[in-house]
């Protein structure tokens, strides 16, 4: 298995992160987006990602990029500043091969350096994969919000895992 590294996202990296987000657009399965999103919308976003919420590319042993994994505030009040929203995403080449398991575990490993004793994934009730993904983990569906997003006319559920990193 092909070793991984993980760096810090730049300005320069935006346009591919764009790219591999959009990429999952279609699949209805991973955002509520359901058009293209720009580099530009994602600015401010990128810049909110320094200090302790990381935005970090992944890449193999060519330094090809598997895709992005960042890690979010939560509901953004001080008092909630050790949870965060942990958000994985795969270059389409990348997808089923078990690089998303290796990612989730180096962000469980890594979360404390960040004074991180929460994480939490927002994961759609239909996306199976992400889910088992997150159980294996030991994460809990701490919330279950039936059939709030509308995705080609189908009602979706969202489903908040969730896994306390410290007791």
């Amino acid at each position: 298995m092909s070793t991984l590294k993980y760096r810090d996202a730049t300005k320069a990296d935006l346009p591919k992160i764009v790219e591999i987000y959009n990429s999952t657009i279609p699949s209805r399965m991973v955002t509520a987006d359901t058009e293209p999103v720009s580099v530009e919308s994602r600015e401010r976003w990128f810049d909110e990602h320094q200090g302790n919420r990381p935005l970090w590319m992944v890449e193999n042993e060519d330094n090809e990029i598997v895709g992005w994994v960042s890690f979010q505030p939560f509901y953004g009040r001080p008092a909630y500043n050790a949870t965060v929203e942990v958000s994985i995403y795969m270059d389409e080449q990348y997808r089923g091969q078990g690089f998303g398991k290796r990612i989730l575990e180096y962000c469980l490993n890594i979360a404390p350096d960040f004074q991180i004793k929460t994480l939490l994934g927002f994961i759609f009730a239909h996306n199976e994969p992400s889910l088992k993904l997150f159980k294996h983990f030991g994460f809990e569906e701490w919330g279950n919000f039936p059939n709030i997003a509308i995705l080609d006319g189908e009602e979706r559920g969202l489903i908040i895992m969730g896994k306390r990193l410290v007791p």
